[in-house]
């Protein structure tokens, strides 16, 4: 995508967004969706997007920042749980363990 273009409008790209498998799903219906924008330098840049509820996941290395929502990520391993919110930039590891909980929809551009 970024390959054909200059310029994308990450809030308001259209993510097709699925139901969190009941295996990952901790409380409520999440959705997750996410929408690959091209790679740079061996690095893949995407958006990714959660709605309201609570998941579980494994994570990979990942820079991201939050454009709009809001939520927590916890770690299982220490139980720090810290707060997200548009203009926050947060470094996730391979093999985290964590625990989403979205408050409001919210959407990330992701450094992967």
């Amino acid at each position: 995508m970024l390959d054909t273009t200059v310029k994308i409008a990450a809030i308001a790209l259209n993510i097709q967004l699925e139901a969190v498998s009941a295996e990952q799903a901790v409380a409520g219906q999440p959705h997750t969706g996410s929408a690959t924008l091209g790679e740079f330098g061996g690095t893949e840049i995407g958006v990714w997007e959660m709605t309201p509820g609570a998941m579980s996941d494994v994570e990979a290395n990942e820079i991201f920042i939050v454009l709009v929502g809001t939520g927590t990520v916890q770690f299982e391993e220490t139980g720090l749980t810290v707060p997200l919110a548009p203009g926050d930039v947060m470094r996730l590891r391979e093999g985290q363990r964590t625990i989403w909980t979205i408050t409001q929809t919210l959407r990330k551009v992701y450094f992967a």
